[in-house]
């Protein structure tokens, strides 16, 4: 390997390792009692070396979630054309979630990131982010899906409608999954693609006669 290859991998071996302090802390102390000094001083470097791999504690926080919406958005562009919106945004999530897990574990143990989910929904100060980046990221999708089938999201209300629809059963999926009933990567794979079976039933005008 060469001398860059090797110092490549020792900056991410560097923040993979804060990372993982930084959530272990995060979900053990407490996002606010935490502080950038302490989450340095366990790896045993420098305060400045964090800002190098992270501007702020929020983005450390955010980091894994970051890495799987990405690996969900790049999914669902190369999707098939021929797709619909809502076939290729299931498709495009269930793809992701097959391939992720590796992904994650070979940052954070899955039980971290589960704790690390959990932390989010019931700290305050992160949750109104949350929110903030679910909207950006509607937004984002919702764009792509009017590429895709070739019409002007601001003129056409289609893509924000049917991305908010499926924004929405991601949104309970991550919930009851979060509350830790079936801890698993194949657990919340398994409930996605239970609950996005059911938008189109959901959907129609009538319950009762089904």
């Amino acid at each position: 390997m060469t001398v860059s290859g090797l110092r490549e991998r020792k900056k991410q071996r560097t923040r993979d390792a804060l990372l993982r302090v930084a959530l272990e802390l995060f979900t053990t102390r407490g996002y606010e009692q935490t502080t950038v000094d302490e989450i340095a001083d366990a790896v045993e470097v420098s305060q400045r070396t964090f800002f190098r791999y992270f501007s702020s504690k929020e983005e450390a926080a955010f980091a894994v979630q970051q890495m799987v919406e990405e690996r969900f958005v790049q999914a669902l562009a190369e999707r098939p054309a021929e797709e619909g919106p809502l076939d290729a945004m299931r498709n495009a999530v269930l793809a992701a979630w097959d391939t992720i897990g590796e992904a994650i574990m070979e940052v954070v143990p899955l039980e971290l990131y589960l704790r690390t989910f959990q932390m989010i929904e019931s700290t305050p100060a992160l949750l109104a982010v949350h929110l903030r980046r679910s909207s950006e990221m509607e937004e984002a999708i919702a764009r792509l899906i009017a590429e895709r089938e070739g019409l002007d999201v601001d003129e056409d209300p289609r893509p924000r409608i049917v991305v908010a629809a499926f924004s929405g059963v991601m949104k309970v999926t991550g919930q009851l999954w979060g509350r830790g009933a079936d801890p698993t990567l194949e657990g919340m794979r398994e409930m996605t693609e239970y609950y996005l079976d059911h938008l189109g039933p959901a959907l129609e005008p009538e319950w009762r006669s089904r």
